[in-house]
């Protein structure tokens, strides 16, 4: 892993990085994930849910769905929109990739309130949760989970189930339930909406409560250590070996705010105090390189490489008229420092 980034290091956008073959359709890269071999891998609302890159863009793998060709229908989305969801397709819709440290994948269906391990192809190791949504706000698990992380010292497996939910429940390497935390609040230790989760250091959780803007920061156990703000905190990576940094991706403003310059629409590079190195993004939201339309995760490479997913038609390209799929997949190279 490099060094961590300092207020020095550059970083710069790489124009049109994602090969993209011809019939597969990326319907909003939700979010990324990078392996130990710096494989990237998407999770999509397309009629591939999952896209597998190089370093260099280049797609080499894909899968998710056994007829990727056979059309779509529609389903409500939880917004009430009435969207096209591929034929075959294993997911309900797609929202959250991670890499645990043993390269196996965790894939989180928030509408389908499951999350799934799997192998670097796809096969399915386990599952978490019944696929029947509980109670909203009743502690019980799960009402739309939102992300998934695994502890590399004991595997243990935590959940943010945040938007039907305001907690972070926590499982043993088997998947065997062990404890849950947090409740609805703005207070410390509470969520408002805890959007993803992340580990931080060692034997520490990171969770990035959206909607109280900012990060928060737990012992395995629940304990809350510390925190600090962040606008619209929306996703976070933990440093791994000698970068001990973490990266925070922020979303924008709401719409009485949209246009003003310097609000959200960035990826916020911290050290582990709080204390902000730098950020990287433009002032201003679009579809330029060096912009971000609507920030959903982030991930970094053994280089340093910056890695973006964004919902980018759920929350702009719909608005339009007429509606039309934006960017959603970005790739920040770090070029020094």
């Amino acid at each position: 892993m490099p060094t961590p980034a300092t207020a020095a290091t550059i970083y710069e956008p790489v124009k049109g990085w994602a090969k993209i073959p011809h019939g597969i359709w990326m319907k909003e890269a939700t979010s990324v994930a990078v392996d130990s071999d710096d494989r990237v891998y998407v999770f999509n609302r397309g009629n591939m849910p999952v896209l597998v890159f190089d370093s260099d863009g280049n797609m080499v793998d894909s899968w998710g769905n056994e007829t990727p060709y056979d059309g779509v229908d529609l389903m409500k989305d939880p917004y009430g929109n009435m969207v096209p969801r591929w034929v075959g397709t294993r997911f309900t819709r797609a929202h959250a990739i991670t890499v645990d440290h043993e390269d196996n994948l965790w894939l989180t269906d928030d509408s389908g309130n499951l999350m799934s391990k799997t192998d670097k192809k796809g096969n399915t190791l386990m599952t978490i949760g019944t696929g029947v949504p509980a109670e909203r706000q009743s502690g019980e698990m799960f009402n739309r989970p939102t992300s998934v992380t695994v502890d590399p010292l004991n595997g243990d497996i935590f959940v943010s189930d945040g938007y039907g939910n305001s907690r972070v429940h926590r499982f043993d390497k088997e998947g065997n339930h062990l404890l849950s935390w947090g409740e609805p609040g703005t207070d410390p230790g509470q969520f408002s909406l805890p959007h993803n989760v992340a580990m931080f250091g060692d034997g520490q959780v990171i969770v990035c409560d959206r909607e109280n803007h900012r990060v928060q920061v737990f012992t395995t156990d629940g304990e809350l250590v510390k925190g600090w703000h962040v606008h619209k905190a929306v996703a976070a990576w933990g440093g791994r070996g000698d970068d001990t940094n973490v990266y925070i991706a922020e979303q924008g403003p709401p719409p009485v705010q949209r246009g003003v310059r310097n609000i959200g629409h960035k990826i916020g590079i911290y050290d582990r105090d709080g204390n902000v190195i730098q950020k990287i993004g433009a002032d201003l939201p679009g579809e330029r390189p060096d912009q971000f339309n609507w920030l959903h995760a982030v991930a970094v490479d053994s280089w340093g490489d910056i890695y973006a997913a964004e919902v980018s038609y759920v929350e702009v390209g719909r608005t339009l008229d007429p509606p039309r799929e934006l960017v959603s997949l970005r790739k920040w190279a770090r070029v020094s420092g």
